[in-house]
């Protein structure tokens, strides 16, 4: 058992008393950078065993380094996602997991005139289809032991339909993970296999340029974005239980964003 499994079970992890993630095998795609590298740190703090997915290896690296120096346990996995079957594919040698959560997915913003069948082709493949394809994949393993959490993620505001004047294909794409959600927690309810979707305002994060930085902050409520692991922390709240009981829920965690 890991230092930080052991945190965990004695109560000494610095997320909570106890996680019912502890000792579980976690994946988390788009894990390197962003929300994904605060969701990573914070399963393993909670003493889950987690594969990082990300497209930079030393990104990978550091953030491995950082996790273990914690007395977390994390492996790299690095691959450019082209296709939900060549990425299903690919992830296959790693057998199953437990918890699997997608902190990736493709943004373009356009307006619907300027807006490609290349564009919607895309972001309807990575941003819904691949969400789909994953959980389709590891859901039978979960049923079978009788535990299992999907975690997906949002856009802003795709918590419900809404019109979109510079990125409709990519929220309409977002918006439908709430079907795919709700449709896991009906399936694996008997099973206790969760699924949470978590929509997030805007968050402080390094893919922020320089531009979209000041846009954003002239959005957020008081001007001020979002911490990732604050993020992350309060989808893993939602996500652990056992049983779930948030299971299925579509939750904005945006701090009244409403631009």
């Amino acid at each position: 058992m890991t230092g930080a499994e052991q945190a965990a079970r004695r109560g000494g992890d610095a997320e909570g008393s106890f996680s019912s993630l502890a000792g579980r095998r976690a994946l988390v795609v788009g894990g390197s950078g962003g929300i994904g590298s605060a969701l990573s740190a914070a399963l393993a703090r909670r003493g889950a065993s987690v594969l990082v997915h990300g497209r930079s290896e030393a990104k990978i690296g550091d953030l491995l380094a950082s996790i273990r120096a914690s007395g977390g346990s994390a492996e790299g996995f690095a691959a450019d996602i082209q296709t939900p079957a060549s990425f299903v594919e690919a992830l296959s040698p790693f057998g199953s997991f437990d918890v699997v959560a997608i902190a990736f997915g493709p943004f373009v913003r356009k307006t619907l005139a300027s807006t490609s069948p290349a564009d919607w082709e895309r972001l309807a493949l990575l941003d819904l289809a691949l969400p789909g394809a994953l959980a389709c994949h590891f859901l039978p393993s979960m049923l079978e032991r009788g535990f299992g959490r999907f975690l997906f993620f949002g856009g802003s505001r795709t918590d419900t339909i809404r019109a979109y004047r510079s990125n409709a294909a990519y929220a309409a794409a977002k918006t439908g993970l709430g079907v795919l959600v709700k449709s896991i927690a009906a399936e694996g309810a008997e099973r206790d296999v969760a699924a949470i979707l978590v929509c997030p305002g805007v968050v402080d994060t390094e893919y922020l340029d320089k531009v979209a930085r000041i846009e954003a902050v002239a959005m957020a409520p008081k001007g001020l974005l979002l911490d990732p692991e604050d993020l992350a922390s309060a989808a893993l709240d939602l996500l652990e239980g056992e049983p779930c009981i948030a299971s299925g829920a579509i939750v904005s965690l945006d701090a009244g964003f409403n631009p």
